[in-house]
């Protein structure tokens, strides 16, 4: 059968595939370590994260190094506690979604969906005439946003974006090398996470009053670039501002819980950030599209890789300016522009990235592409609720506390 005796490996490095390996059944592995820092390093050097175990007398220890592992489920001074009231699952590959509790519910439920628009930007504003003052007086090419820094695409290519009158301007030919920067820059933003929600609604409030202060000058691009009316331009433009302002509010009150269990003690279900997540923006309201889906991600301390719409990319990096003057840590947010088509595939198969939210596109393709290291696709669209947004943006982390004389 299955069975395999209980058994004790060590004198192991932290690259043996026993250490890095997912092994159920009786099977341990011992390694040393000089401080709890030491030990959060040994413990996340996985590509798996279902449930862990922290034993230590010095109760703030255990709840530091419980928050730092990246795993479902966290039990402190006790093991295998489960219950029905209390959501278990993974992290990473070791799986996504919940069993037990009110977030395992919401697998099998389905948000009643709000009517689908049947009119696109475009078409909204086919008998208006475009404002004149959208047109650029220099020729300008839109760059990446990688890192924190206005990058050159790596193929040296470039599309040309075409409104009702003609040409509007140019973005970069992005390819799967700026992919793989966009990941790496993001990777390295991953302590976003780490920075407490009130740091990061100030940082939101800021890209918000930013871009606020410029609304007169992002209504005239979008103007000019979709075709649509003056009022409904600048339409768009308040409700992004509102967008920000509303996710930026939303950064401290997504709070976790206490559950009820039959442990005598506390069962903490704490919120806690995706990681990585590529997005595919849509071409409806370009603007707006684009704040719909990033914001919540950053105001839950996720770091993004964006894909702005491929029709009408300049609403999104005419946000480069914004971003560069608003205190938004480099690689946080990394904007890739380009035919969705030619790099979206290498984003989803990155191992890098640890969530997709397909707000353009096909989202088969995607779920395909996305099985190397079991992330999490999600089919995002601009109407959803709040609450599902927020869902989406996280993770639930259940840290077991026994105590008792």
């Amino acid at each position: 059968g299955c069975f395999f005796p209980p058994t004790l490996f060590t004198n192991v490095s932290p690259s043996s595939t026993i250490v890095q390996e997912e092994i159920f059944g009786p099977v341990l592995v011992a390694l040393t370590f000089r401080t709890h820092k030491e030990a959060i390093a040994l413990a996340n050097n996985t590509r798996y994260g279902l449930a862990g175990s922290v034993w230590s007398q010095d109760i703030d220890t255990a709840l530091e190094v419980a928050r730092s592992i990246r795993a479902g489920a966290i039990w402190v001074n006790c093991t295998n506690q489960f219950d029905a009231n209390a959501g278990f699952g993974g992290y990473r590959e070791s799986g996504f979604g919940r069993e037990g509790g009110r977030e395992g519910m919401f697998a099998y439920m389905r948000p009643v969906s709000k009517l689908a628009e049947t009119s696109t930007t475009s078409k909204s504003g086919t008998n208006s005439t475009p404002s004149a003052s959208g047109a650029e007086s220099i020729d300008r090419t839109a760059k990446m946003y990688i890192g924190g820094k206005q990058k050159r695409p790596d193929g040296g290519y470039t599309l040309d974006i075409n409104g009702p009158n003609g040409l509007v301007g140019e973005v970069g030919r992005g390819n799967r090398k700026d992919i793989r920067d966009a990941v790496e820059a993001a990777c390295g933003a991953t302590k976003w996470a780490n920075v407490n929600a009130h740091s990061r609604a100030q940082v939101l409030y800021y890209i918000a009053e930013n871009l606020e202060q410029r609304g007169a000058e992002y209504a005239a691009r979008l103007s000019s670039m979709t075709g649509c009316s003056d009022e409904d331009a600048a339409n768009e433009v308040a409700d992004s501002v509102a967008e920000w302002f509303r996710w930026a509010a939303w950064c401290d009150k997504y709070d976790g819980a206490v559950h009820e269990t039959t442990m005598h003690g506390l069962v903490l279900a704490v919120n806690e950030a995706v990681g990585v997540v590529g997005v595919t923006c849509p071409n409806q309201r370009p603007l707006h599209g684009f704040t719909r889906l990033v914001a919540p991600l950053l105001a839950m301390g996720n770091a993004v890789i964006a894909i702005p719409s491929e029709s009408y990319p300049l609403s999104a990096t005419d946000l480069y300016q914004v971003l560069e003057t608003s205190d938004l840590p480099g690689g946080v947010l990394n904007i890739v522009t380009g035919i969705h088509s030619e790099f979206v595939g290498d984003l989803a198969a990155h191992d890098g990235v640890d969530s997709m939210w397909v707000g353009a596109g096909d989202i088969a393709e995607v779920q395909i592409a996305s099985v190397t290291n079991m992330k999490r696709v999600w089919k995002a669209e601009t109407s959803c609720s709040d609450s599902e947004m927020l869902r989406q943006a996280t993770h639930v982390k259940n840290i077991w506390l026994p105590h008792g004389l």
